[in-house]
């Protein structure tokens, strides 16, 4: 076999094995702001059945609800007299900033990751939809790590320690 048709069909080959290093980064959000959780994702048994379908957490006053990615605004409005921002991100997921006080977006405009979407009292709602499909967005929000570090005994100066790491429980 020639040279040339053998690097033709080793190309062909190799561009149809599907590569990981194009795969993306496992997801590891802030939280849109910081705050406890009051009710817990509660899948529906049914799709119109009771349930959570997403996290409350509860605020101390006011606070700016981030978005936790970039994406499109594809909904901002009430429903049932609650405000609401869904925001699509480009692979496809959609999450939901709920029970604001206002709305800082409008449907159709773009946020970054960590753009004000809007600002809440004493609470707020952040769910998770995946081709249609409510989901826990629970193991994607992270925490700021610190690593622990150790402190002079001879009364030096404490040297700052590394920056916090984002991380989830996943």
């Amino acid at each position: 076999m020639p040279f040339i048709v053998r690097t033709v069909l080793i190309a062909l080959i190799l561009s149809a094995i599907p590569s990981t290093a194009s795969a993306s980064p496992p997801r590891c959000w802030h939280r849109p702001a910081e705050a406890w959780v009051v009710d817990p994702f509660r899948e529906p048994p049914c799709p119109w059945c009771a349930g959570n379908r997403g996290i409350d957490f509860g605020l101390q006053g006011s606070h700016s609800i981030r978005a936790v990615g970039g994406g499109v605004v594809t909904f901002a409005g009430q429903v049932a007299g609650t405000n609401y921002v869904v925001v699509e991100h480009a692979d496809g997921w959609k999450l939901t900033y709920g029970k604001l006080q206002s709305m800082h977006v409008g449907r159709g405009d773009v946020v970054a990751g960590r753009a004000v979407v809007g600002t809440a009292v004493d609470s707020y709602f952040f769910g998770l939809r995946v081709d249609g499909t409510y989901r826990d967005p629970s193991p994607y929000l992270g925490r700021l790590r610190s690593r622990p570090r150790l402190i002079p005994i001879d009364g030096g100066a404490l040297r700052p320690g590394p920056p916090a790491t984002l991380s989830c429980a996943r």
